[in-house]
């Protein structure tokens, strides 16, 4: 026990009773052994009921720095001991809940075990007895002199400020005892904690924390941090106010799933970051089929607690109640999980999840757009796992599906723009799903970092780099994110801030190849080649399948006067293994390194015949072409802006 902690008389809680001067716990009246750091730490709970003991606190005080312990295994056998002698379990806490990545707080009410004696009727003292009013005084009670003064009108000015700093005082004290509501308007959620021993069933808490990300990012008056930022804080240490700070938001939510079979318990709490202050917590217990229910009721409360006003359309959203088969939402979570992983075996995963959630609930638009979205980055250019004309039109599908079955899921609306514009060359189209996606969930920061691409191809450039900029503000731990910022500072020909912005994407992964690829670029431009080359070579060296990178690398060598390296790659990508598409754009822009205007044209018609992504025509590469006709008559024909 700590020097200054204070030892008072016996606490009663239930039917327990904590005696801290003599180191015993009761249960009425019988005593129950538990002794030593178990002890102390129920001491440390009870003590300050309703409140959270954090892990940093019950470490300093009851774990010395010199003895050489495992913290961790000796604090969670303290709880289970405490847990034991008090009949409590962390699924279901009567008397101590564990508060995920922070501590611990005790629930039930803490009273002295023995009350203060009050007095009685008997004990009042009697009046005063009348005492004759001296002749000296007036019928009024005040002395002559008393009156003449409060005539004085300096006098009573003198009173009037003096009444007027006196309330301001009392007004003052109201004030700070009763603190106004805090102002929220922006939070993170933080990765739900599993209490399932099962590891394999992360899934479903992830799960459960981006739903519930996508519920409070459909508020459009409540900046919501995105999954990407958020993930990286799964299973951190680090205190609350600081994750507030690094992610710049005024409030946290945070909670615990658990699954038994076809039964789910939610635990949420909201806390305002700056202060570490408990505003609001709810449990929430039933069916798997009726967790997203669990979810809105979540995201409803939470606005309720911050005081946000919805509008008609956001009611709508989180007064929506959706029951699903409980196999089709658990393939759901797991397609959602493996796409998340952004890799090929994730994605090729994702699309078997997908599948297997629509057999089970074939109306099941959610799965749809999860399907969507795979389909669409399997054909990206940064995964190139299927041909464009292949990938595209199954994405096309499947979102459209998605929102004729519901047509307020915003994300399907961001898939369907995302496809229309790549595929289709419908520009005018996908402008209007991307404004309608980002309508239904504004907090989507893909939706915002794809539209930004759509502004930049209507040559938009500072409105496209303010819609990445907010795509940042909602994720900005996201590489992929602070990279796609720094390549459309890239296209807007602000190479200084596009250099600026890819060294701070650095920082946050310095392992993430697309950013060495744009900084790569970038540098080309501003003729530092050596330096451009070593940046791109590196984005090779960490993905070495990416003919994208190749191709900067060979235009690298083409720009700095070394054709012949330029070459050898050149003949490299044009003469691979077969695939179901070729290379063409990246050849294209090798030939204009090469200053062979002819043969990059031909290799961008053949590019159009094979439906590639006009954004890749935004690069700074292409420059030299743009005052071409033939460039200007692809450009009219794919219907961008000349």
């Amino acid at each position: 026990m700590p020097e200054d902690y204070e030892l008072r008389g016996p606490l009663r809680f239930g039917v327990f009773e904590l005696d801290l001067r003599a180191g015993e716990l009761r249960k009425r009246g019988i005593r129950i052994r538990l002794q030593g750091q178990p002890f102390q730490v129920l001491s440390m709970l009870v003590d300050r009921p309703g409140e959270v003991v954090t892990r940093e606190e019950l470490q300093k005080n009851l774990w010395p720095a010199d003895t050489f312990v495992d913290f961790d295994h000796g604090l969670n056998k303290a709880i289970n001991k405490i847990r034991d002698a008090l009949g409590d379990s962390a699924e279901s806490p009567r008397f101590v809940e564990t508060i995920a990545r922070r501590g611990y707080r005790f629930l039930a009410e803490v009273k002295a075990a023995e009350a203060a004696p009050t007095r009685g009727p008997e004990a009042v003292s009697p009046p005063p007895p009348e005492r004759e009013v001296p002749k000296s005084q007036n019928v009024s009670g005040k002395s002559p002199i008393l009156t003449h003064l409060l005539a004085s009108p300096a006098s009573k000015i003198s009173i009037f400020l003096l009444v007027l700093v006196m309330a301001s005082l009392a007004a003052w004290k109201i004030y700070f005892s009763n603190p106004p509501s805090p102002v929220i308007r922006s939070l993170a959620v933080l990765p739900l904690e599993s209490l399932s021993s099962d590891a394999s069933q992360d899934y479903f808490a992830d799960g459960m924390t981006d739903e519930l990300i996508s519920d409070l990012g459909q508020i459009s008056a409540l900046r919501v941090i995105s999954r990407t930022s958020v993930m990286g804080y799964k299973h951190a240490r680090k205190p609350l106010p600081q994750i507030a700070r690094e992610l710049k938001v005024d409030a946290v939510v945070e909670g615990t799933v658990l699954r038994s079979g076809d039964q789910v318990r939610i635990t949420a709490q909201l806390i305002e970051a700056s202060t570490d202050k408990h505003l609001w917590s709810q449990s929430y217990e039933g069916g798997l089929k009726n967790t997203l229910a669990f979810q809105n009721d979540v995201a409803r409360s939470i606005a309720d607690q911050i005081q946000i006003n919805l509008n008609a359309q956001e009611q709508a959203a989180l007064k929506k109640v959706t029951v699903v088969d409980p196999e089709a939402y658990e393939s759901y979570l797991k397609g959602r999980y493996f796409w998340n992983k952004r890799t090929a075996d994730g994605l090729s995963n994702a699309i078997d999840f997908f599948n297997d959630a629509i057999e089970n609930k074939p109306n099941y638009a959610q799965a749809y757009a999860g399907l969507a979205d795979s389909y669409a980055l399997e054909g990206d250019w940064k995964y190139g796992l299927l041909a464009p004309k292949e990938a595209y039109p199954k994405a096309k599908a499947a979102a459209t599906k998605a929102i004729a079955l519901d047509g307020t899921l915003g994300e399907a609306h961001i898939s369907l723009a995302f496809c229309l514009e790549n595929f289709d060359w419908d520009s005018q189209s996908a402008g209007r799903e991307f404004t309608r996606g980002i309508e239904l969930n504004p907090g989507y920061a893909i939706g915002h970092e794809w539209y930004g691409w759509h502004l930049a191809a209507l040559g938009r450039h500072e409105e496209a780099i303010a819609e990445v900029e907010k795509a940042v503000s909602l994720d900005p731990l996201s590489p992929s994110i602070g990279t796609d910022l720094a390549e459309e500072l890239l296209v807007a020909h602000r190479f200084d801030e596009a250099i600026t912005q890819s060294r701070k994407t650095l920082i946050l992964d310095p392992f993430f190849a697309p950013v060495h690829y744009v900084l790569g670029q970038t540098l080309v431009q501003k003729h530092n080649y050596n330096e451009a080359i070593s940046e791109l070579q590196k984005a090779i060296e960490l993905s070495p399948g990416s003919t994208a990178f190749k191709a900067n690398l060979a235009y690298a060598y083409a720009a700095s006067g070394m054709p012949n390296k330029a070459t050898k790659i050149l003949d490299d990508l044009k003469n691979r293994s077969p695939q179901s598409f070729s290379n063409a754009p990246e050849i294209a822009m090798i030939y204009v390194g090469l200053n062979d205007k002819d043969q990059a044209m031909a290799w961008l018609e053949k590019s159009y015949a094979e439906r590639f992504s006009p954004w890749v025509l935004m690069r700074p590469c292409f420059d030299p072409l743009r005052s071409d006709p033939a460039f200007q008559d692809l450009v009219r024909r794919i219907g961008l802006p000349r």
